[in-house]
């Protein structure tokens, strides 16, 4: 707009010095008809008005992608707390999961400990039961061998100290009682 006030000026100031001449050999009186030409073709297509309409709708384009960025930039802030949402509550039931681990290998063990005492105690007492078995046994074989002996002692003591009449009528006797206890 500078450039066009002063060609103006300048033809004007032109004008004033040779008045009622134009001179038409004068550039800049060329390069004014072309500008004057020029802003009436732009004003007559009407050109102001389809930058404004260019403009107009690149600014609707602009606000479109903004409000589009806008709206996306909402979803990944909800999404991004959606996440963080699931992951101190994935953190959270990791913990429990743990706490629950925990808890149940303390009953294991306290269980196991248990089953392992009260094996214990059964073998000892299955111990203790063939033990004395063990010793009834032992004694049952003791007093049988001491019976044997005490029997071997007797028969030999019979022998030596009972003559064979006192043998005969011994054995008589013990077959004569042995005969009625039958009966």
């Amino acid at each position: 707009m500078t450039m066009i006030s002063m060609i103006i000026l300048e033809t004007a100031d032109h004008a004033a010095k040779a008045p009622g001449l134009i001179d038409f050999a004068d550039p800049r009186l060329w390069v004014l008809f072309s500008l004057a030409i020029l802003v009436g073709i732009v004003l007559w297509q009407k050109v102001p008005a389809m930058v404004m309409k260019s403009l107009d709708e690149r600014a609707d384009a602009i606000r479109t992608e903004l409000d589009e960025a806008r709206r996306l930039r909402e979803e990944a802030q909800e999404l991004l707390a959606s996440y963080e949402r699931r992951q101190r509550e994935a953190e959270k039931e990791a913990e429990d999961i743990i706490t629950q681990a925990k808890h149940e290998a303390e009953l294991f063990a306290r269980d196991a400990r248990e089953k392992l005492q009260e094996v214990l105690q059964r073998r000892a007492e299955a111990a203790m039961r063939k033990i004395a078995q063990a010793e009834v046994r032992a004694e049952a074989d003791v007093r049988g061998h001491a019976a044997a002996l005490a029997a071997e002692t007797t028969r030999i003591a019979l022998e030596e100290s009972l003559t064979k009449t006192a043998h005969s009528k011994l054995v008589n006797e013990s077959i004569e009682e042995l005969g009625k206890s039958l009966q």
